[in-house]
């Protein structure tokens, strides 16, 4: 009866204690108001190295449940992982004719994905794709490079020359803010998704990426999307991304050209005469 009564006892503490865990306040992580960035040759914030994005925002940018692919074959190896989404209030602003846009590049996403067809993948989904990128820093050029299709881009922080037409990877200028490296992205084009779920844009894109030191093996990766023949408002996501600690790190080799050769050339392909 003796240690019946303790073992009861010390449960009934332990659930108190637990509860009293649960509603006290967690005071807030202060790690990144006082963590202090190590300096480039230029004294600015130091960004040089790999990252990658370690989230499900590819598959899809807001809040979902894990759920079959669309190749059955594949089984569980094909299937999407279930995400807690990075969209600020997990809602995204589409006017109602581009809502339905939405939903028709879903159901089609199996041959419209413009990651299927090996297309540059664009700003800022080339962040978060689960590839990693790497920085390289200098004064006046912060080079981006992308494991996916091997894409990159320069980001001009002093006297951005004119940028005539519009592209997959658009045309990046930025300025720091303190700490913050702000890229200020346009001329995209319209030819490129922000994640599988069919989630999508047009040639008026703008894009306003802030990338902040967290730690010396992280950063926060905010940003801001305006478009408005797609969204009734701006609206905004929010990541961390992680430096590859792999001993002699590099960005490998993803030509993903052959890999879709079939699905984008096969109708070409002469048929033997009868």
């Amino acid at each position: 009866m003796g240690n019946w009564l303790r073992g009861a006892r010390f449960a009934g503490a332990a659930a108190v204690l637990m509860t009293a865990l649960q509603l006290s306040p967690i005071p807030a992580a202060s790690g990144a108001e006082a963590y202090k960035a190590s300096r480039a040759a230029d004294g600015k914030a130091d960004l040089n190295g790999i990252w990658q994005a370690l989230n499900t925002a590819n598959w899809d940018l807001q809040e979902h449940a894990a759920r079959p692919g669309l190749a059955v074959a594949l089984g569980a190896a094909g299937a999407v992982p279930a995400g807690l989404g990075v969209v600020e209030g997990d809602e995204i602003p589409y006017l109602p004719a581009a809502a339905a846009k939405k939903k028709e590049n879903f159901a089609n996403r199996l041959t419209a994905d413009p990651e299927i067809k090996c297309y540059l993948p664009g700003v800022p989904r080339a962040t978060y794709m689960p590839y990693p990128f790497q920085i390289v820093q200098t004064p006046q050029f912060i080079l981006m490079a992308y494991e996916f299709a091997g894409a990159a881009r320069t980001i001009y922080m002093d006297k951005a020359p004119p940028n005539p037409v519009d592209s997959w990877m658009g045309h990046s200028v930025g300025h720091w803010e303190g700490d913050t490296l702000v890229v200020d992205v346009t001329h995209l084009n319209d030819e490129t998704w922000f994640d599988r779920a069919g989630n999508f844009h047009s040639d008026a894109l703008h894009v306003v990426e802030r990338y902040t030191p967290l730690s010396a093996d992280a950063l926060t990766y905010d940003v801001t999307i305006e478009d408005p023949k797609v969204f009734s408002r701006p609206w905004k996501m929010s990541m961390p991304l992680y430096r590859r600690l792999d001993k002699n790190a590099q960005l490998m080799e993803f030509k993903c050209v052959e890999f879709v050769e079939e699905l984008m050339y096969g109708h070409l392909r002469k048929q033997p005469s009868k």
